[in-house]
């Protein structure tokens, strides 16, 4: 039997309640953040859990690691010698990938040919790279907390949480000053 729906108040069909519910989960998967202007994404990135851009130093190096809190998960490493304005990038990637890294962020990007040799800490391997701090595509990182690593169809971006924000702008400076 066909029940005639009202135009007023209209129930919520099986099918219905079931696009709505798939939209919802879909809109919970999202990797973007909400912007201030009524729900439209901003395009960036959100932090992966656990992961984040640690700071250390030494006597001659600084370095700017992506990784995972008291393990040995860094999949991204940026260095450099204090006043170089040369860094070196070091990425952790699966055996078979090509010998380059390449960046984006914010619309910025690049690649650097890279030599690889096999990962101590993992099957893979480790592709290294040099390339001026002062490239668009990481002068968009000081800006905006992420750099996004692409390989082939996949994107990994590796976002900054608000508390680390000034370590990655302190690298920077600190890989630039001079005198």
């Amino acid at each position: 039997m066909i029940t005639p729906v009202s135009s007023i108040s209209r129930p919520l069909t099986r099918m219905g309640a079931i696009s709505a519910l798939a939209a919802l989960g879909l809109a919970a998967c999202s990797t973007t953040a909400p912007s201030v202007d009524g729900g439209v994404s901003s395009g960036a990135p959100l932090p992966n859990a656990g992961y984040d851009w640690y700071l250390n130093s030494d006597d001659t190096e600084i370095s700017l690691s992506y990784g995972l809190a008291e393990t040995d998960d860094v999949p991204m490493d940026l260095s450099c010698e204090a006043g170089s304005k040369r860094l070196t990038l070091l990425l952790n990637v699966e055996k078979g990938h090509p010998l380059r890294i390449d960046l984006e962020s914010g619309g910025e990007t690049e690649t650097y040919h890279a030599t690889g040799e096999a990962a101590p800490l993992s099957n893979g391997v480790d592709l290294t790279a040099t390339a001026p701090s002062t490239d668009p595509v990481f002068l968009r990182f000081r800006q905006l907390g992420w750099l996004a690593v692409s390989s082939g169809s996949s994107r990994r971006p590796l976002v900054a949480t608000p508390a680390t924000l000034p370590l990655v702008e302190r690298f920077f400076q600190i890989c630039e000053q001079t005198g």
